[in-house]
Order: structure tokens, then sequence, then C-alpha cells
């Protein structure tokens, strides 16, 4: 990130601008979007694009370990031809006398090149050091007939590279913190161009051939990073954009379905007895009174039956598998029933968990633990609801596909 530095001289916080290396790393950030072939961008899934993104140029802050640190001595020849206290005639030649040299090594954390760049504050002295490796060493030289106090030299000297530390993090942590948003962006803006240069192509009515010459795997750039993020892994097939269901019809599939949480409370006497493909039944109700008669039941799909299916023509829509707890172990077996009946155009599908004498937090500890352990799991979705969750899978057929789990727990009257 910072180029070729010369750190013979032994000068730090001076050789870069650090404002300008940090905007190099957001228009570094903008070119790789750019750069992605077309196919391979969309078909990644934006969301593991973007952490990519954001890990990759993330710059990690210098930290002095100051509890690591550790001292050495070892005797020299010292050069005291500018020592204002002798005379010296000749000052054009080293003038070497016997001496010492404390050495005193501080471990740290972060980016060694942020020792070469200056932040937007910062002193026309600055302090002195070398870097080897993950330590900062800073070296004490003193004739022997005259020896130095090296420990208040020490201090003071290790309080303004601290300062120009605290600098750098001010500017690195808004660079850090800018970043998810500024990835998102410029995904965003490239899949839109692409998805409207596709349109504008397709059009023609003219059939489009491929290059010959297209990239089929993209390789990472290499960092210097202690662990190098990697690119999220990709189909470079042609992308073929699918008809989604709207995200506001889902919700209000699945607030019709909350919605029958008031209705048994109202009337548990009416639910006290009822199986699964009873209360099934009664969701089913609700959701043809709103869905034009589209959902049924125990409806065949992929490899299997889902208990609840909304169709919009020859399409799949929105998927739900109605379960009663019976712990986690058998809630585990329903996402991964329901990951086999969904195909990987089933985006929006929801778990529906009755409980009948189980307690509720018992139960929604166990959706959640079990939820995350399973191998499809991407991520969780604040979602704020008292007795529900939202999670983030990819389908069994392709780790980009994602779907959407909505996972609804209702207490059912014993």
């Amino acid at each position: 990130m910072f180029g070729s530095i010369d750190k013979s001289k032994g000068i730090l916080f001076v050789t870069y601008d650090l404002s300008e290396t940090l905007r190099n790393g957001v228009t570094g950030l903008r070119r790789e979007v750019d750069a992605l072939e077309a196919d391979r961008l969309l078909n990644t899934a934006p969301e593991d694009l973007k952490r990519y993104l954001a890990e990759k140029y993330c710059v990690t802050p210098i930290k002095l370990l100051r509890d690591q640190w550790y001292a050495d001595h070892k005797e020299i020849q010292v050069d005291v031809r500018h020592d204002p206290m002798r005379w010296i005639r000749d000052t054009s030649r080293p003038v070497l006398v016997s001496g010492e040299r404390i050495e005193v090594r501080v471990p740290f954390e972060g980016d060694p090149d942020l020792f070469y760049a200056h932040a937007n504050t910062w002193t026309s002295n600055p302090p002195r050091g070398v870097v080897e490796g993950n330590e900062l060493v800073l070296r004490y030289d003193s004739p022997s007939d005259q020896p130095r106090e090296v420990r208040p030299l020490l201090d003071q000297q290790l309080t303004e590279i601290e300062q120009h530390i605290g600098w750098q993090r001010s500017m690195i942590d808004t660079h850090n913190s800018s970043l998810v948003s500024l990835a998102e962006q410029a995904i965003q803006e490239r899949r839109t161009r692409l998805l409207a240069q596709s349109q504008r192509v397709e059009s023609l009515g003219i059939p489009v051939r491929r290059r010959n010459d297209a990239p089929q795997t993209y390789a990472v750039p290499t960092t210097r990073r202690a662990v190098t993020p990697t690119l999220p892994p990709a189909t470079t097939a042609q992308f073929k954009p699918e008809p989604v269901w709207a995200v506001e019809q889902y919700e209000h599939a699945l607030k019709v379905m909350q919605d029958m949480a008031l209705v048994m409370e109202r009337s548990p006497d009416a639910f006290r007895s009822m199986n699964e493909e009873a209360l099934r039944q009664h969701f089913l109700v609700q959701l043809n009174g709103q869905f034009e008669g589209k959902a049924s039941g125990e409806t065949f799909n992929m490899s299997g039956k889902t208990d609840i299916l909304l169709r919009e023509g020859d399409r799949n829509v929105f998927i739900a598998e109605c379960k009663f707890w019976k712990g986690p172990k058998a809630y585990g077996e329903a996402i991964e029933q329901l990951l086999n009946y969904a195909t990987w155009r089933d985006s929006k599908v929801a778990i529906l968990v009755f409980n009948r004498g189980t307690d509720t937090s018992t139960v929604l500890d166990g959706i959640d633990m079990a939820t995350q352990a399973h191998k499809n799991f991407k991520r969780a979705v604040r979602w704020p609801h008292e007795s529900g969750f939202r999670y983030i899978f990819h389908s069994n057929e392709d780790i980009n596909r994602e779907m959407t789990v909505t996972v609804l727990v209702f207490h059912v009257p014993k």
C-alpha cells in the first residue's frame, strides 16, 4: 500500500501522506469492483463480496505492545566528532571511541508501513526508530566516559511515537468504518449498470456470442495482511436474473401467519388438541384469503413435500415448513428438510415452530444455536421480533444463491 520505503534513515512518520494513502485504498476498492468479470460479479452474493472488500482494504492501526518489550546491551565504537563537549579539529571524518549501545525492542501489532506515514497532524521534529519485522527498535549510543541515562529518553521517545499513532488512528478508524458502505455502493452501481446493459442487449432480439477469451477464474491480488481475505467463490457462467417475490409481499405473508398467534390466544380451546396438519390448515385458510387462493399444503417441490407453498404462475415464491418443537436436533432436521424442498429460486422461506409446553426462552435459544450451527448458514439478519429470527442461508446447489429464512415460534395451548 505504501510503496518503496527507505528505512535506513531511521526517521519515522514523515515519508508518506496517510490521507493520500487511504484515498488510494478507496480508489483501489472501486477499481477492483469495476475490474471483476461481469458474470463473476453478478453471480457473487453481494453481501459476501462487500464483506471481502471491506476486509481487504481495511487498514490495521499500530498498537505498541509495551508489556512485551525487552532491552539488550553491547559494546560498540561511538563517533564523537560532533560532541560539543569535545574539541575535535577535523569533523570531516569519524572519530571513534569506546562506548556502549542500549537497544530497546517494542513488539507491535498492525501495518509496519504506518510508521512511515504522517497523519493530518504531525510535527517538524519527528521521532527516530527502526522497524524490524514486527518490532520497533530504539537505539541509544553513548561513549564510555559519558554514559547517558536512557530511561527518560526512552519514555519521551515512546510518548512522541504514541502521539503520532494516535493521530493516525482517528483517520484510520474513519476510513475503516466507511468501507462497508463504499463497497456496497460500488457493487450496487456496477450491478445496476451490468443489468441495464444486459436488458438493452436482450431487447435487440439477436443471440449474443460470448467472448472466447472471457476469464474463467479471478486471481486475488496478494496483500501484506497476516490473513489475506479471499474473493467469495462464484461461477463465471452467464448470469440470468430471476424474478423474485417482493419483500413487501413476503413480510405481508409472515404477518398473516403471525396474526394467527392472536387467534390462538383468544380461542385457546379450539387449538388445544390440534396436530400439525390441523394447525397448518388454519394458516392456509388465512393465506388464501390474502393471496387469491394460491396457497397450498403438502405440495411436491424439489425432493419432497412442503407444508405451505405459494405460487405465482409456474414458479414458487414462498414456502414454509411447520413443526412442533421437539428439541434442537429435530429442529435441525426440519431445516435440512426445508432446504431439500427448496430450489435455488425459492429465495424466501419460513419455518413455523409450534411450541406446546416448553419454556419459550428455551425454544428460542435452541433455535438460534441449531440454526447458526447448520452448514448452509451464512449470517443472521437484524429483525426485531420477540419470538422469531431471520437468517440468510445458501442453497444446497450454489453458495451464492442466498435465501432468507424466517423462523416464527407459536405458543400452542396445552
